[in-house]
């Protein structure tokens, strides 16, 4: 019997090893990717399609990255991320700006700053604050890499002007 069981603790921890170095390297990715998309963007990089979406794709060998979204204020979006052409991960999010205190494209290049700082161990959206000056970015989630959900504010001036919740995870095969 103990011989069994500790068979299945060493089973379990395989797994779980082979999971948590998938999940590293996906981090890893999408890190890349969001720092190359729309953390560094700009119009002339975004492809417009006919039904009025936006795209941005980052490639790196056997990995895949697109975020497409409609609008501006509001919008809305998904992140698929494919590794050897098999989807495995997607985010979904919905982003508006709720004040007028700031105008959209100074919230959005603020945004943007944030962006680029997204990091491995969060790799959703930015960091969990980020200021300057006047400007404060808030990420807020409850969550792992492979099931999350969360909320991202902007405040100026120390009123919120700027709200996205996204939700998402794995979509293991």
């Amino acid at each position: 019997m103990t011989l069994v069981l500790a068979e299945a603790g060493r089973n379990i921890r395989n797994v779980a090893g082979r999971r948590n170095n998938k999940f590293m390297e996906l981090r890893d990715f999408l890190v890349k990717a969001k720092v190359n998309t729309y953390a560094s963007s700009n119009d002339e990089r975004e492809g417009i399609f006919e039904d009025g979406s936006k795209e941005l794709i980052y490639e790196e060998g056997e990995w895949k990255y697109r975020d497409s979204y409609f609008g501006f204020n509001s919008f809305i979006g998904e992140e698929i991320v494919w590794k050897n052409g098999k989807v495995v991960w997607g985010m979904n999010y919905y982003g508006t700006i709720i004040s007028n205190k700031a105008d959209a494209k100074q919230i959005y290049r603020f945004l943007k700053k944030a962006m680029l700082l997204v990091k491995k161990e969060r790799p959703f959206r930015g960091p969990t604050n980020f200021q300057e000056g006047e400007w404060n970015y808030k990420d807020e989630n409850n969550s792992t890499i492979d099931k999350f959900d969360g909320i991202e504010t902007i405040h100026f001036q120390n009123e919120k002007v700027y709200e996205l919740k996204y939700h998402g995870g794995a979509i293991l095969a």
